[in-house]
């Protein structure tokens, strides 16, 4: 069954709603949504009627289009899934959507060569992959990493469309270490992924405007504020702000500094194909081991980085760094050696 565009994006506007179970969804609340994303997308002013609406709702409901989406209404008035982890976006692909894969995948083929489009490599592959397993029925023949069970990352797409916007967000958020939520208004300015964790750096409207760079899997609830007026960026070269991290942790002004660290013969190798971080440069190499040396700001993911590589590994410079290293080892040393936990371990 042809779709039309609009229908398409009402219907991805829904299936979004619906999976925000932070937030009760009625009738008039998805109104607003598909007519907001139609315009943003179309440019359409007209508006998204009730009836239409209530038709897509139940063209998701039926086995036309292959959704059956559980669309369920709760105390008479607010629409929602039953099964809170379902999305249309996780039903298998028809023929047509194959069709159209295929496509897209044969045209950006032909970009894979050019190094302005070095990017786009992975990208294809996976969707080749993807193709591949699809129209065949048969295992994956490439598997990249993936994190079925990560949260937050269905505001990506509202935190993304706000940056390109230049609209205000208001969410609720939770660090790991703070006791209670806290719910302010936000600049968003960019996004940044890191090892399958999705982040948002921008700017808090907050007392102090602190630049925060927060994990979308703290936010509990994330909606666009169009009263609040969007705080541009005028402090941040967002091209280069991360060019110096390992990691997303940074903040404003901190500067980075030359860490060098030796690496045994056995382990060296990997350094070597896999650099930690795109700075490094190889000072010396003998058959005792090599140096390293790199040019990053020190913060908590380089010293995970650093310490994965156990007693393989040892910070030369800066003194800071090698004294929080030598702390997490000594710490690890002592928990090996507690009667409790081995006590605990043999229960």
């Amino acid at each position: 069954m042809p779709l039309n565009r609009n229908a398409l994006i009402r219907y991805r506007t829904i299936d979004q709603c619906l999976q925000n179970r932070y937030r009760k969804w009625t009738l008039d609340n998805l109104m607003d949504a598909c007519s907001e994303a139609l315009y943003e997308f179309q440019g359409i002013e007209k508006g998204v009627s009730r009836r239409t609406v209530q038709a897509d709702l139940e063209m998701m409901r039926s086995s036309k289009l292959g959704y059956e989406a559980p669309i369920i209404v709760v105390d008479r008035k607010y629409y929602t899934y039953a099964d809170k982890n379902f999305s249309i976006t996780n039903i298998p692909l028809n023929a047509q959507d194959m069709q159209v894969l295929s496509e897209v995948a044969g045209l950006l083929q032909q970009f894979k060569g050019f190094n302005h489009f070095a990017d786009l490599r992975e990208m294809v592959s996976k969707l080749e992959d993807k193709i591949y397993t699809q129209q065949t029925s048969s295992s994956p023949v490439v598997d990249f990493e993936k994190n079925d069970h990560l949260v937050g990352l269905n505001y990506i797409e509202t935190i993304r469309k706000a940056i390109v916007n230049k609209t205000t967000l208001c969410m609720t958020y939770q660090s790991f270490r703070a006791r209670q939520p806290a719910t302010f208004c936000f600049s968003a300015f960019l996004l940044k992924e890191y090892r399958n964790r999705w982040f948002v750096l921008g700017q808090s409207h907050q007392k102090q405007k602190p630049i925060l760079t927060l994990a979308l899997d703290r936010i509990q609830d994330l909606e666009e504020d169009k009263k609040e007026t969007y705080r541009e960026n005028d402090s941040l070269d967002l091209k280069t702000f991360y060019s110096d991290v390992v990691g997303v942790t940074k903040t404003p002004g901190q500067k980075s500094c030359e860490v060098v660290f030796w690496i045994d013969p056995m382990n060296a190798p990997y350094v070597i194909t896999k650099p930690i971080h795109a700075s490094q440069e190889l000072i010396s190499r003998d058959k005792t081991g090599s140096i390293f040396r790199i040019k990053v700001v020190l913060n908590f993911e380089l010293e995970r980085e650093l310490l994965g590589f156990g007693g393989k590994l040892k910070v030369i410079r800066p003194r800071l760094l090698r004294s929080r290293m030598i702390k997490c080892v000594q710490s690890a040393l002592a928990n090996y050696e507690n009667p409790l936990a081995e006590s605990n371990e043999d229960e």
